[in-house]
């Protein structure tokens, strides 16, 4: 059919459709005089056996008649009727049918009866049906909205026209765009156009939702769309569902960022770094502008107390608008808030603050930073205290002036929130800064500051502290002038780190000093230190048991001894990395030296290792630290190391510093220590050394050969001097000891005097009574020097004093 009039299908679903339906049509005197198909299929009488004959009488069983008697009065009293009768088919069943019933007007003739009939189940279960959709219109919560196949609005229910703030009746034939902000709209109708097309179902999509009359207003909708159809499969339109879910996406939004803030606030131990997390993540998500200002103490890591206020200094600030610092303080700057203003009374109370209507002159700004704001269009404020520990350390300031929607309760619980998770992490960083900078500084003090110039060495040094969250260790290194011009060189690294690694540090930099004084060979240096490792570890068991902190229970250490005589350089090691030699024509080296166990195990012997150095040779000493690192293992950086070394005729300095560039990062995760020293050898004419036998002339021959050397050097002030000590250590070298003697003269700053003999039996300076003969040689020797002592070799002994040249 063409032309205006449209084709509707009739429902499969109604009972009462003509393709469903028993119809039949009763004369005035209640006779069938129509009878349907329909009614011929399920009561089972044909046209012959119905028509004709009283309803009443083949149609209703007797037991009912009475019932049927009542609904017919009632229908020719008012003209029609509905409800449920009882009916019997041909083979004698009661079932009962739904049954419309209504008068015919015919010309001329009796009014007749139109009847319409269909199962009672099936005209429930339509009633029903009908019931929930009426119901989705007029009693549902959930909104409803049908579109013909262009969008348009056919029909809203009334939480859809609450939203919308319009009356179904206003929102027939106009499309979504007419209300809501055109790129919601489009979102939405394009959705919905992809359910026409395609016919598969939307299933609780969440969208915004703005409304055109308050397009600031955020919204959410969660929506599920249909396409309908006919019997026959044509498009009718599309359905959606719509319910506001704002409140739940903003719930599931806050729990994103509290999950957020957990996983990005205090990824580091640094009070900067945390505070910019902090901003880093609230905006935009909470507001346009955050601002974290601190007490300066917390910045430096120093000691906060209940009772102290005073000024704030900004620590990070974010901002979604261009030139934010022409309303906010740049970083750094040190504030005092107006007592009236809403950080001084969150700082105060110790409670958030909520300024919903700002008035920028109220919040501690300048007038022109004031004027900036309101240009900019600062409307809302929360202040949030940032406390850890029963201690406030600042405040967190969050500004809006982007997003129209002022500060609400909900915003102002997330912010406190996200403040008391940043506040803890702060404080932690506070606490690391504090005990970082007081192991620093311990450590530092327990460093040598200068190493003093030997004739021995020239040397160069670098210490590096960790980064990052491991903290300053127990790394050092120390350069300590010995009897006879030579130099002991020592590197060492603690276990652990923190305070207890850098107090370990100086207990045992202390006592290498002490065993250094005793002039003892390298290995039993580690001997004695192993054994002072092992009874501090013991102490440790006992005295912080239960208590925090990490333990510190053993020590790497190198011991070395250069000899600027003799060139040569005994080394031993506990577990430590080997040194790099460096020849004077640039090549480098690892000497394959004993490496003997970290210090603390106990028991096991350390070896000694004898180098002889060419002049102008240099012994890298360093800690693991320089070697090792994550991209790495030993091997290459011990390649690396080399070639950072290499080349000759390079500067100490240069050589330290090129080797800390080519090896350690900007922050690097171990102390490092690096000490290089370049050999210098004693000219020959700056030593003299003579072998005299054990004879009882002996003095004399050295007293003899000391003065000659001494009026050859241009000493002649000091020869009586010198040959009253050379004939009190030769005499006693010869009267104790036997064997030949040897008497070494060395000229430095100092006259350096040594008698050698093979007896391991020490000196010892006693005070003589007055009736003793002897025992005063010793102490006429401490007399007229300035120093002297004894050392002992595997083979014999040296007796050494020095004195200060003239002038």
């Amino acid at each position: 059919m063409t032309g205006s009039v449209t084709l509707i299908s009739e429902s499969p679903e109604d009972p009462f459709s003509l393709g469903r339906a028993i119809s039949v049509v009763l004369d005035e005197r209640g006779s069938v005089v129509g009878w349907s198909e329909r009614a011929r299929e399920l009561l089972g009488f044909t046209d012959q056996e119905a028509l004709g004959r009283p309803a009443e009488r083949f149609l209703v069983d007797a037991r009912d008649r009475g019932l049927v008697r009542e609904a017919a009065v009632d229908c020719v009293r008012d003209g029609g009727w509905f409800g449920v009768v009882p009916v019997v088919d041909k083979e004698g069943r009661r079932s009962r049918f739904g049954v419309r019933a209504r008068r015919v007007i015919r010309e001329g003739r009796a009014d007749e009866w139109l009847l319409v009939g269909a199962p009672a189940e099936e005209v429930t279960q339509w009633e029903i049906d009908r019931s929930v959709m009426e119901g989705l219109f007029r009693r549902s919560p959930i909104g409803l909205s049908v579109h013909d196949p262009s969008l348009a609005i056919l029909r809203i229910n009334r939480p859809i026209a609450h939203i919308g703030g319009i009356t179904s009746d206003q929102a027939r034939g106009h499309r979504i765009g007419d209300f809501l902000v055109a790129a919601d709209a489009e979102t939405i109708e394009s959705r919905l156009m992809e359910v026409l097309d395609t016919g598969t179902p939307m299933i609780f999509t969440e969208q915004p939702c703005r409304l055109l009359i308050e397009p600031g207003i955020e919204r959410y909708v969660a929506v599920s769309a249909f396409r309908m159809e006919d019997s026959g499969g044509r498009t009718l339109g599309v359905t959606q569902l719509v319910e506001d879910v704002t409140d739940r996406h903003r719930a599931r939004r806050r729990l994103a960022m509290l999950n957020e803030a957990s996983e990005l606030i205090g990824t580091t131990l640094d009070v900067e770094t945390t505070a910019q997390e902090l901003v880093d993540v609230a905006v935009p998500g909470i507001a346009d502008c955050v601002t974290v200002d601190l007490l300066p103490a917390v910045g430096l890591g120093e000691a906060l107390f209940p009772e102290r206020g005073g000024p704030l200094r900004r620590a990070a600030f974010k901002s979604v608008a261009p030139y934010p610092e022409r309303v906010m303080y740049p970083v750094g700057t040190l504030k005092s808030f107006p007592k009236d203003s809403p950080q001084a009374r969150c700082l105060v109370s110790r409670r958030p603050v909520l300024v919903p209507h700002l008035v920028p002159d109220e919040v501690g700004l300048d007038a022109e930073r004031a004027e900036h704001a309101r240009t900019l269009g600062v409307h809302s404020l929360m202040v949030v205290p940032l406390t850890a520990r029963g201690l406030v350390l600042g405040l967190v300031c969050l500004w809006r002036y982007v997003v129209p929607e002022p500060f609400e309760e909900d915003d102002l619980t997330l912010a406190n929130e996200f403040a008391a998770r940043a506040g803890v992490a702060i404080d932690n960083a506070r606490r690391y800064t504090q005990e970082h900078r007081t192991a620093l500084a311990l450590q530092r003090r327990l460093l040598p500051r200068e190493v003093p110039s030997q004739p021995a060495v020239r040397v160069a040094h670098r210490y590096l502290p960790a980064g990052g969250s491991a903290g300053v260790g127990g790394d050092w290194f120390d350069v300590i002038p010995l009897s006879g011009a030579r130099v002991a060189l020592v590197v060492g690294d603690v276990v652990g780190h923190g305070i207890n690694a850098a107090a370990t540090m100086g207990r045992l930099r202390t006592a290498v000093h002490t065993l250094a004084d005793l002039d003892l060979e390298p290995d039993e240096v580690l001997s004695h230190l192993d054994d002072l490792v092992t009874r501090l570890a013991g102490e440790q068991e006992h005295g912080d048991a239960g208590s925090p902190g990490e333990q510190v229970v053993g020590a790497t250490c190198l011991y070395a001894v250069y000899d600027p005589v003799s060139r040569i350089c005994s080394v031993a090691r506990a577990g430590h990395p080997p040194p790099a030699l460096v020849s004077p024509d640039g090549g480098v080296s690892l000497p394959d030296l004993p490496a003997g166990p970290p210090l603390g195990l106990g028991g096991l012997p350390f070896e000694s290792e004898d180098l002889e150095l060419p002049e102008n040779s240099v012994l890298a000493l360093y800690t693991n630290g320089l070697i090792e690192g994550d991209a790495h293992d030993i091997d290459a950086g011990l390649d690396r190391l080399a070639e950072a070394l290499s080349g000759r005729d390079r500067p100490l300095e240069d050589m330290a510093q090129s080797v800390v560039d080519a090896l350690l990062p900007a922050r690097p995760t171990d102390d490092v220590a690096l000490l290089l020293a370049r050999t210098r050898t004693l000219a020959s004419e700056q030593v003299a050394t003579w072998v005299l036998p054990a004879e009882p002339t002996t003095p004399a021959r050295a007293r003899v050969l000391t003065a000659e050397k001494l009026t050859e050097w241009g000493l002649e002030e000091m020869i009586f001097t010198t040959e009253l000590v050379v004939s009190e250590l030769v005499t006693n070298a010869y009267r104790y000891a036997g064997g030949p003697v040897t008497l070494r003269l060395i000229r430095l700053h100092r006259l350096i005097c040594e008698v050698s003999d093979p007896s391991s039996t020490s000196p010892h300076l006693r005070r003589a009574r007055s009736t003793d003969e002897g025992g005063r040689g010793l102490l006429l020797v401490a007399q007229l020097t300035s120093r002297w002592g004894t050392r002992h070799a595997h083979e014999g002994k040296t007796v050494w004093t020095e004195q200060e040249l003239p002038g």
